[in-house]
């Protein structure tokens, strides 16, 4: 299963590069857990939640991105905020998949209401 979410991670990446984004780091890790991707959009910097679910039997990709899980992340962009010099602006995405194609990629920017 790794290998199908290393998979769908490149191919979210390739989609936002395409759609203008900068990769700036891919799987950071800190103690509170870990970022799938961190892209730059212009002056934004973009922390991406990547989310591949090939069955819908507990409610697909979406429904993966649970209150815990987004504290998570909040909590390991602020880990990784405080390594940098500067502060940018920020905000959280989640790219979704319901399975290993492009074409069924749904992006969902500022997808935290932050």
């Amino acid at each position: 299963m790794k290998d199908c979410g290393d998979r769908a991670e490149h191919l979210a990446a390739t989609f936002l590069e395409r759609h203008g984004l900068k990769l700036v780091a891919q799987n950071y890790r800190c103690r509170f857990g870990e970022i799938d991707l961190i892209l730059k959009d212009r002056g934004t910097l973009v922390f991406a939640e990547v989310r591949l679910r090939q069955n819908e039997r507990f409610g697909g990709a979406a429904a993966s991105v649970t209150a815990q899980k987004r504290a998570r992340l909040l909590r390991t962009a602020q880990c990784y905020l405080g390594d940098q010099a500067n502060q940018p602006p920020c905000r959280f995405d989640v790219v979704l998949l319901n399975k290993l194609d492009e074409a069924a990629i749904e992006w969902i920017k500022s997808a935290f209401g932050e």
